[in-house]
């Protein structure tokens, strides 16, 4: 029986490398030369704390963008302050109308007052490397089509680290190469960049105006117009710190997709990803079965499991020591997200985010 388990325990762990790809954004030639003009769009609502780190890693860019619009959504506290110090346009976002989601309306609304040819649409938390838009914008020139970027995790507070199971499950979908044939092949919504014209063929964020997973629902869109959409691993150019403001932010944030985003990946995807999250928390049943005999197989799975863990984040994020070794907690911040999205989606059929409810479409609906 032990062998049994063993050998089942080192089929899901095996299923983590199958889906994870170091994918990163690959480093230009430094004799590139971008012609055209670049607009940054970031959609903010109440980033006073995150802003002002994105607004100065533009500052630095070794490509510098044409302008940067920051659309302040509804903000309460000195975001609009914030970008006028640091001469961003500010486009203050106009009342939020029937069948939109609010990030969606404030895009689409920051493009309607941008004026470059090229698009990189950034959310207030991301922080760019200085040569970040130089080595984006060759790798769009190479690849074609559009690319977006998932960002290096940076944590700083204990609660922030409890994100990194749900940061690597996230990633798997990204990442995995079962995705590259996906006609929903979504976008990582922190860091797009695309071309103008490719995004109004697209129909931009007005086709996905109602959808909580815009992202998702804007590559697939790209990749119905016959747009390329490429995914990158942002260690060394892009990186964010999600939720500097408190779990309940943390929970919100990571719950008003959980559910939703599942439906959008291949059927291979989901069965490995299933494979590897059954495995792990077996082996994280170690401890509570100790003194039977399947306490040792899933005590070495358990050992397996954290070595990937490290191995893994050495590119995807900063959790700190303790957290991959100890990473059942993080595997129970998981669970309760789920919980917390089915419960939203079932009972409410919205969910909690930045101060507002969101309405969600469920499987089937128009």
């Amino acid at each position: 029986m032990g062998i049994a388990i063993m050998a089942a325990l080192a089929a899901a762990w095996a299923a983590g490398f199958v889906l994870f790809r170091r994918n990163s954004v690959p480093a230009a030639d430094r004799s590139f030369l971008f012609e055209g003009k670049l607009s940054v769009v970031i959609p903010a609502r109440n980033e006073e704390t995150n802003l002002p780190h994105l607004l100065q890693s533009l500052r630095h860019q070794s490509c510098l963008p044409f302008e940067i619009i920051v659309v302040d959504d509804g903000s309460e506290d000195r975001t609009r302050a914030i970008a006028e110090s640091f001469g961003a346009k500010v486009v203050v976002n106009e009342p939020l109308p029937p069948g939109w989601t609010g990030k969606n309306w404030a895009v689409w609304n920051g493009y309607r007052h941008c004026a470059g040819d090229y698009i990189a649409f950034l959310d207030a938390d991301v922080r760019l490397a200085p040569h970040a838009l130089h080595d984006l914008l060759a790798a769009r020139e190479r690849e074609g089509g559009a690319v977006s970027v998932v960002p290096y995790h940076e944590t700083e507070k204990t609660y922030e680290r409890l994100a990194l199971i749900p940061n690597l499950l996230g990633l798997f979908a990204f990442t995995s190469p079962l995705e590259r044939g996906n006609p929903d092949k979504g976008f990582y919504g922190s860091c797009i960049l695309a071309k103008r014209d490719e995004y109004e063929r697209a129909k931009g964020h007005e086709g996905v105006r109602s959808e909580v997973m815009d992202d998702l629902k804007l590559g697939a869109k790209f990749v119905q117009a016959g747009i390329p959409v490429t995914n990158y691993i942002g260690k060394g150019a892009v990186s964010f710190r999600m939720y500097p403001d408190g779990i309940r932010s943390q929970l919100q944030g990571f719950a008003k997709g959980a559910i939703l985003g599942t439906g959008k990946l291949s059927p291979g995807t989901t069965l490995l990803v299933a494979l590897w999250l059954l495995g792990l928390l077996a082996a994280e049943a170690a401890p509570f079965l100790l003194g039977t005999s399947l306490a040792l197989p899933l005590a070495i799975g358990y050992v397996l499991y954290t070595a990937q863990l490290f191995a893994f984040l050495r590119c995807t994020g900063r959790f700190g020591f303790w957290m991959p070794a100890i990473h059942l907690l993080s595997t129970v911040f998981f669970v309760l997200v789920m919980l917390y999205s089915v419960y939203q989606v079932a009972f409410f059929g919205s969910v909690a985010w930045k101060g507002r409810r969101v309405a969600v479409r469920r499987r089937g609906e128009r």
